[in-house]
């Protein structure tokens, strides 16, 4: 199963989710990221909480999502409010399409940046495990599609 994790400029959430995805899933899921509007850079604080955990941050990126045509995922989820209002390309086409939407941990300053990240981050491993428990191998289409509302639903 393939996913890509949208977020405007892919600096941050979106990063975030690709990185755990990864790390959780053992090859069973491979994730990717990409923003519509992407910054350049990955935020320092993604790099720095991502390793704070142990997880793997070499080969992360920001990148528009014009860089993965042809990726064909099985779901794009977006993480934030503005994707999820974007026109998705047209080479996205028959993929499952659904918003997780989650905090910006990167927009805050001060002693609440780190337990803002770690809030985001354990979210979304929450969400990642409940996908896993999935026999991901056998979710496509409309079936794949109730299964991330759900995990969104549940995991607000």
């Amino acid at each position: 199963m393939k996913l890509l994790f949208i977020c405007t400029h892919n600096r941050c959430r979106s990063v975030l989710a690709e990185a755990i995805t990864n790390h959780l899933s053992a090859g069973k899921v491979r994730a990717y990221s990409a923003g519509s509007q992407p910054a350049g850079e990955v935020h320092p604080q993604t790099i720095h909480h991502l390793q704070t955990r142990g997880i793997p941050t070499d080969g992360l990126s920001s990148k528009s999502w014009h860089e993965l045509e042809g990726l064909c995922p099985d779901a794009v989820i977006t993480v934030c409010d503005s994707a999820a209002g974007e026109s998705c390309p047209l080479w996205l086409g028959d993929s499952v399409k659904v918003h997780w939407g989650l905090p910006d941990p990167s927009k805050l300053q001060g002693p609440e940046v780190e337990a803002a990240f770690f809030s985001v981050m354990d979210n979304i491993e929450a969400r990642i495990r409940m996908l896993l428990e999935e026999d991901t191998g056998n979710l496509c289409g409309e079936k794949l599609r109730q299964v991330l509302v759900k995990i969104a639903e549940e995991k607000r």
